[in-house]
C-alpha cells in the first residue's frame, strides 16, 4: 500500500473516532516498540533541522485512531504511516518521502523508486514481520533524548 487514495485530504478531521490534533506539518506514525522504528525516529530528530516532522507512536490513542481511519491495522507489523498535507502514505513510499523531506537520506533511498512498488512493499513486509525477532524491542518514549521527546505527539 503506497498512498491511501481512498481518503480525501484531511478526511480524518471529520472522523469522530480520531481525536483532534495539531496536523500542521508532517507526522510519522510508527511502532514505538520497534528498534528499527526507534532508529528511524532518532534519525528524523537528528536530521530534520527545520524541526517540522512530528512523531506519533502507533500504540497511542491518536496513533491507533489515525491508522484505523486510513485502513491500517495498528496491530499489524506494517504500521509505518506518513501524514503530510492531510494525505497518508505507507510502506517504503512513506519512508522515502520522509527521507526526502529531511534531506540527505533521499540520495540513499531515492534509487528505491525505480524498483516496482509491489516488490518494495514485499521487501518492507518481510522486514516488518520479522523485526522483533531479528532486532528486538525497545521503548521509543523511554529512551528518547530531548530532541526526540519534543517531537512526540499522541
Amino acid at each position: 500500500m503506497q498512498h491511501t487514495d481512498s481518503q480525501s485530504a484531511y478526511s480524518y478531521r471529520d472522523d469522530p473516532s480520531v481525536p483532534d490534533f495539531d496536523d500542521r506539518g508532517p507526522i510519522t506514525f510508527m511502532d514505538g516498540d520497534c528498534v528499527l522504528c526507534t532508529m528511524g525516529a532518532r534519525l528524523i530528530a537528528r536530521f530534520d533541522v527545520a524541526r517540522k516532522i512530528k512523531i506519533c507512536p502507533v500504540q497511542s490513542t491518536l496513533g491507533q485512531a489515525v491508522l484505523h481511519h486510513f485502513g491500517v491495522d495498528p496491530a499489524s507489523p506494517e504500521t509505518w504511516l506518513y501524514l503530510v498535507d492531510g494525505r497518508a502514505y505507507t510502506s517504503i513510499d512513506a519512508i522515502i518521502r520522509v527521507g526526502a523531506r529531511i534531506g540527505g537520506w533521499e540520495l540513499i533511498l531515492q534509487p528505491l523508486r525505480v524498483v516496482p512498488g509491489p516488490i518494495l512493499d514485499w521487501i518492507y513486509r518481510r522486514i516488518a514481520r520479522n523485526r522483533y525477532r531479528v532486532f528486538g524491542r525497545t521503548d521509543m518514549c523511554g529512551v528518547a533524548d530531548q530532541n526526540l521527546r519534543d517531537r512526540l505527539i499522541g
